[in-house]
């Protein structure tokens, strides 16, 4: 009887040196990408690492630790992003869903903002929005109009994306999760105050976006229905895809909620305009970024 216990108990314990094994090996790539992804994406040098067998699930945990090694850098998580809100760039990036980012506290700029071209390995601008959470009542809005009484403002702003990877590296869904979804920077404007009235519903999913260039010349437009066919649908598509991981939207998150004007390069020597048309109700509001 004592050998047979005997026997079962170095049986548990061999499945469970086993199971740590296991543990260990798997989270070791994960953190040895994560390291060279950081270390290219702080020293702003074109990456090479990538892991064509990686799943979405494994790039989300990469993402996890990319975050905490720029962290020290770009300081305390202040809110999330949302990329590849348009099915159309879904395909082309080979997922069926938005993927997810977080932003960071020095990520984000005041409008007129004078920086770099070259702020990243692979820099780009983008016409954006974001919508601040007022309340975490939102983590348990079942609709679009419910999520928007739990919405206090919209913000202005042009994202400024580093796509981090070199150019020879043909970039997935999967890559663009284990870099944070290209978070780098961002123009933000004056918070716009947001009501929960069917007025401020069609606000958001009907103004224009339009990206000036110096001259006041319209270059690129989007509307607010590009995002998801409504930018609350992106609220609550990241409230849910945060939930699946068990974490919750809290009061004062910032929500990026992607792509509205194509992505354009950022060139030395440029300033670059986003205008909004009908989203503040007291007129158009621009911000501006110049490139030195």
């Amino acid at each position: 009887m004592k050998r047979l216990r005997s026997t079962k108990n170095m049986t548990a314990a061999a499945v469970f040196i086993v199971f740590s094994l296991f543990l260990f090996l798997s989270s070791a790539p994960a953190a040895d990408l994560a390291s060279t992804l950081a270390e290219n994406y702080l020293s702003k040098t074109p990456s090479t690492a990538v892991d064509p067998a990686m799943t979405l699930e494994q790039a989300y945990k990469v993402q996890e630790q990319f975050i905490a090694k720029i962290s020290k850098d770009y300081g305390k998580v202040v809110g999330y992003k949302a990329g590849l809100t348009n099915p159309d760039v879904q395909k082309t990036f080979g997922v069926t869903a938005p993927v997810r980012g977080t932003l960071l506290k020095k990520m984000l700029l005041k409008s007129g903002a004078e920086i770099p071209a070259q702020f990243g390995a692979r820099p780009l601008s983008e016409g954006d929005l974001i919508l601040r959470v007022s309340s975490a009542k939102i983590n348990k809005a079942k609709t679009p109009d419910e999520a928007l009484k739990y919405i206090d403002a919209a913000i202005p702003f042009i994202e400024l994306p580093d796509l981090v990877f070199d150019k020879s590296v043909k970039i997935n869904g999967i890559a663009l999760v284990t870099v944070n979804v290209a978070a780098r920077y961002g123009i933000v404007g004056k918070p716009i105050r947001v009501k929960a009235t069917p007025e401020w519903n069609d606000r958001l999913k009907n103004f224009t976006l339009q990206i000036l260039n110096a001259k006041d010349e319209v270059e690129i437009e989007g509307k607010g229905s590009s995002l998801l066919n409504h930018p609350l649908n992106v609220v609550l598509w990241i409230r849910d895809s945060l939930k699946a991981e068990g974490k919750k939207l809290k009061k004062g998150d910032l929500l990026s909620l992607g792509t509205i004007t194509k992505l354009v390069p950022t060139k030395p020597g440029t300033t670059v305009k986003a205008k909004y048309i009908g989203l503040d109700p007291k007129g158009p509001v621009e911000i501006s970024v110049r490139f030195k």
